[in-house]
């Protein structure tokens, strides 16, 4: 089909319609740069360097990144934009990233990244440069429907990142394009094969976004000084101690330095709390011990993508039905929401293992995604 004929969802002539697409120097986002360049689109890549503070270790890839992005670029012939936003980055996300590791809590900054980056500061950065449309690499899905953008989980449910963007602002969304979003991730590295685009075979990246891949304990020392204290059983005996109460979450195993201890049998342990006043991390036995499962949680605030509706609003007050994830790659859970006076109580239907106060709850009717909120308690009732 000749591109001028091509239109996109919006039935609008792609041709006529300029996108800026965010290149990591991965798989995705190159194969999502060639697909929409095949629909049509005329094509612009931006490669968004985020993080300054370069120690230039091994686990630094920035360079390397941005090398492979103007490879991809080159290849389907298209201009390759770059940015600096690790002011914006710092002040927006990596604050708060620490803030939160202060106060005992276990963040999840890729989430704010996606909310305050990816889908504020370059989006308004594209529309500057004369963008109609932004798009990104990540695997995820929109419809359109009466007006309202809506976010859909990826055909890829092992890949799906829905779960990462549920912060973002409808409107955001409006303006976003996921190429991506409709291929499993083995269609995505057999279409870079075929193209021979260089980073066909490029290992996912694992890392905290736009820092990278870096031996955590050694990165976090860097910038929150460590504070030694004793590690407790769930009775009160002392049973260790640990390095600092910020390198431990909820569930943990490896890296406690338990083992051996007399009157006790060799089932492993498990972080099931950390006490902040004492400076005291609170572990139990047993993988299914019953400390470490919750059925309850509070959050003080739900982000709904797209507002509240009324019939939410009236289920809120008994219990709006649907499934929830409060990690990534979580199978759906079923649950209740209910508004309250101080945010929104969520009841699983079953109890959850190792629910994790400062990681998110995101919130799902089938494959819509609603919104989700930070979890500020557990319990068990």
């Amino acid at each position: 089909m000749d591109h001028q004929n091509k239109k996109n969802s919006d039935n609008e002539e792609t041709s006529e319609l300029k996108v800026i697409i965010g290149m990591s120097g991965g798989v995705d986002s190159s194969v999502a740069a060639l697909l929409l360049k095949q629909q049509g689109y005329a094509v612009e890549g931006l490669f968004m360097k985020n993080w300054d503070e370069d120690d230039g270790s091994e686990y630094c890839s920035a360079e390397q990144d941005m090398l492979d992005a103007k490879s991809v670029a080159d290849a389907l012939k298209i201009p390759l934009h770059t940015a600096n936003f690790a002011h914006e980055y710092w002040d927006n996300v990596f604050e708060n990233f620490l803030n939160e590791y202060k106060n005992g809590r276990t963040p999840n900054p890729d989430i704010l990244c996606n909310r305050e980056i990816k889908f504020k500061i370059f989006l308004d950065y594209a529309q500057i440069l004369g963008a109609d449309y932004i798009a990104t690499g990540h695997y995820a899905q929109k419809t359109k429907k009466e007006g309202k953008t809506y976010l859909l989980k990826a055909v890829d449910n092992t890949k799906d990142q829905s779960y990462f963007l549920h912060a973002v602002d409808e409107k955001a969304f409006s303006k976003t394009l996921f190429p991506i979003g409709r291929l499993l991730k083995t269609e995505v590295r057999k279409i870079a094969e075929e193209h021979g685009l260089t980073t066909a075979s490029k290992r996912d990246s694992t890392g905290i976004c736009f820092i990278g891949e870096r031996k955590f304990k050694n990165f976090l020392k860097k910038y929150l000084p460590a504070q030694p204290g004793q590690i407790e059983s769930s009775s009160g005996d002392v049973i260790g101690s640990h390095n600092g109460l910020m390198y431990h979450t909820l569930g943990q195993r490896q890296g406690l330095g338990i083992g051996g201890l007399k009157g006790s049998d060799n089932s492993p342990w498990y972080v099931i709390k950390k006490d902040l006043l004492r400076n005291v991390l609170i572990v139990a036995q047993g993988t299914n011990n019953p400390l470490l499962f919750s059925n309850r949680l509070r959050v003080s605030d739900i982000h709904w993508i797209n507002g509240i509706s009324e019939e939410i609003e009236g289920k809120l007050a008994k219990g709006l039905s649907c499934n929830a994830k409060n990690r990534y790659r979580q199978t759906d859970q079923k649950c209740s929401v209910i508004k309250k006076r101080q945010g929104y109580q969520i009841k699983f239907s079953d109890p959850q293992r190792a629910v994790t106060p400062g990681q998110f709850i995101v919130l799902y009717q089938e494959n819509l995604c609603l919104g989700g909120g930070v979890i500020e308690e557990t319990w068990n009732v």
